[in-house]
């Protein structure tokens, strides 16, 4: 049985219950993340699932207001494999999908995890509901912020998926390469850490300050300067999508209760998950709050009280 060591660290998120680094040890990975709250309960957690290249720390805006309102919770945010302190895969393994959900379970057994609260940001959100749709009896409620249904492709589009995956795929192998380091361009060194938040801020919807927040526990600090802890196979094509057909099949068998926390200017995608995919769910609501796609983080208390009024009312 795998084992999962916590070590207390220090922080200014939180006034009542400090923020903690948690690492849960899966086979030769480490899963790590942050967590606060009432750490002596398997029964009432609350786990945090961030997007794509963002990590554990685009939950520490909500920490402290999910604890205010949620009492006796102990709230969880890992660090998905190949992003932030979390191990990347070995270097025959990639980034499919579903190998994500397949951490989710080893996640689950490990600390006998059940009937578990999950919040869900982008990426951490479609992960989820494939997770809640195959393991129904492990998931209480879902949480989505800006994100409802599957990325997607037509059955007619599917070889060509597959190519473009693979290429993308050897090409990232052969920059890796001691042979051959072509076609791939490696991670940008960033002289000081204040050249990384920039950059971030410049090509997403964040401030700063919430910017700094992910970049800080993004970058780790070499002879030269710094670069980003993210692995960079995160990047290759997928070589497989979804059709509609299965992404309904999905939702139609996701049996929790479903609240979609979703942004006046966030990504397209939700308005069409809204249509395509919330008519399937049992139970489901939604709510629209003023932000971009990390609205979690541009608005955290408000995101927290809509948490806080769902999970009490299931």
């Amino acid at each position: 049985m795998p084992t999962t060591n916590k070590v207390n660290s220090s922080t200014t998120h939180s006034v009542n219950s400090p923020v903690k680094k948690v690492n849960y040890t899966i086979g030769a990975m480490s899963i790590q993340g942050l967590a606060t709250g009432n750490e002596d309960t398997k029964n009432n957690i609350v786990l945090c699932l961030h997007g794509w290249l963002d990590n554990a720390a685009s939950f520490t805006p909500l920490f402290p207001y999910l604890q205010q309102k949620l009492t006796g919770k102990h709230i969880v945010a890992i660090d998905w494999a190949g992003h932030g302190y979390s191990t990347h895969r070995s270097p025959d393994a990639h980034y499919h999908f579903m190998d994500w959900v397949y951490d989710l379970l080893q996640l689950f057994e490990l600390n006998e995890w059940q009937q578990v609260d999950i919040i869900g940001h982008s990426m951490g959100g479609i992960v989820a509901s494939a997770f809640a749709a195959a393991f129904p009896e492990k998931v209480k409620s879902l949480t989505l912020i800006d994100a409802i249904g599957f990325i997607t492709a037509k059955p007619e589009e599917s070889t060509q998926q597959l190519r473009d995956g693979m290429l993308s795929r050897y090409s990232s192998n052969q920059h890796k390469s001691n042979n051959k380091k072509v076609n791939s361009k490696p991670k940008k060194l960033h002289l000081n850490v204040e050249s990384a938040i920039k950059a971030r801020v410049t090509v997403s919807d964040l401030n700063y300050d919430q910017a700094k927040l992910l970049v800080e526990r993004g970058l780790f600090r070499e002879e030269k300067g710094y670069r980003w802890r993210s692995d960079a196979r995160l990047r290759n094509k997928s070589p497989y999508r979804l059709t509609v057909k299965q992404a309904k099949q999905f939702f139609q068998d996701i049996k929790c209760p479903v609240k979609l926390i979703y942004a006046s200017d966030g990504i397209e995608m939700v308005n069409v998950g809204i249509k395509k995919f919330a008519p399937l769910l049992n139970s489901f609501s939604s709510d629209e709050l003023k932000g971009g796609h990390h609205v979690h983080m541009e608005q955290p208390e408000k995101t927290a009280k809509l948490i806080k009024h769902f999970l009490v009312s299931i």
